[in-house]
């Protein structure tokens, strides 16, 4: 009887491990989202239509670009994160952040510190001014007054405008409105003209009523590209970002968010997609 009784007791807690080994087994080892990289995006989150919010969440060109760069994959996880436009790069170069994007274009001295992925847009220049201005081209606006972000593209033109036109150079008024105040503000005529992308401009001047401005077309002979940016120690995510934008060109993807978010099709060629530097 002892006998027996310990066999079953034997037994019993055969069952029970086996139980429990078991249920470990089923667990699984690991969740597969851990094991993604994680990724913070930064952009500015103020400048339609590439990068603002709406109900709350972010959205535009860019960010949708980046959502659909991302989408699906099993290495990595992005993260939006709304901050000013000085702070993208002050970030990348602290590591806080390891991409941007909010209508970035190429420049030497950007070139320098970053890197940069395939183009994901094209972003053609147009000079905004009031209907009733003598402002009829970009020969004619020396002598005349506008706003601008200190670090941009814009501004290192005007900076090198003024270096050429000493005699008469325009008033430079370094601010960090957003652009959409900055339109307001020539709307309400205190200031002269403003040198800002077509989409950018197109958009705003619609969404806000401003009815007192009009574009000029500026002609270039290179084509305004804008890119995302990434940190220099980012080469492997640079070559999957650059991967993913080949796709994406390909299938007709950046084409269509072009035509919702830039209001035309605003996007690289297949011979277009390399980073600057190869050029």
């Amino acid at each position: 009887m002892t006998i027996m009784k310990k066999m079953l007791g034997i037994t019993g807690l055969a069952l029970v491990s086996a139980m429990l080994l078991a249920a470990c087994s089923s667990k699984p080892s690991s969740d597969a989202s851990s094991d993604k990289k994680e990724l913070t995006f930064a952009t500015v989150g103020t400048t339609a239509p590439f990068s603002y919010e709406e109900s709350g969440k972010l959205t535009g060109y860019d960010i949708e670009v980046a959502k659909a760069v991302f989408k699906d994959s099993d290495k990595y996880k992005v993260t939006f994160k709304k901050t000013e436009w000085s702070s993208i790069f002050t970030g990348l170069d602290s590591g806080k952040y390891q991409l941007g994007g909010n209508n970035i274009s190429y420049t030497k001295e950007r070139s320098a510190k970053y890197l940069y992925s395939y183009p994901i847009g094209s972003t053609p220049s147009v000079l905004v001014v009031p209907k009733d201005s003598d402002i009829a081209s970009y020969d004619d606006i020396a002598g005349h007054s506008t706003q601008v972000v200190q670090g941009t593209t814009t501004a290192a033109q005007l900076e090198k405008f003024n270096a050429e036109n000493s005699s008469k150079p325009v008033d430079l008024n370094y601010t960090n409105e957003n652009i959409t105040q900055v339109l307001t503000n020539l709307n309400d005529d205190k200031f002269d003209f403003k040198i800002f992308d077509a989409p950018t401009v197109n958009t705003i001047i619609k969404n806000q009523k401003l009815n007192n401005l009009k574009t000029i077309e500026l002609k270039s002979d290179e084509q305004p590209f804008i890119y995302f940016i990434l940190g220099q120690d980012q080469k492997d995510l640079q070559s999957f970002v650059n991967k993913r934008l080949k796709v994406l060109q390909k299938d007709g993807t950046l084409s269509d968010l072009a035509q919702k978010y830039l209001g035309g099709d605003y996007v690289p060629s297949a011979k277009d997609l390399t980073v600057p530097s190869e050029k």
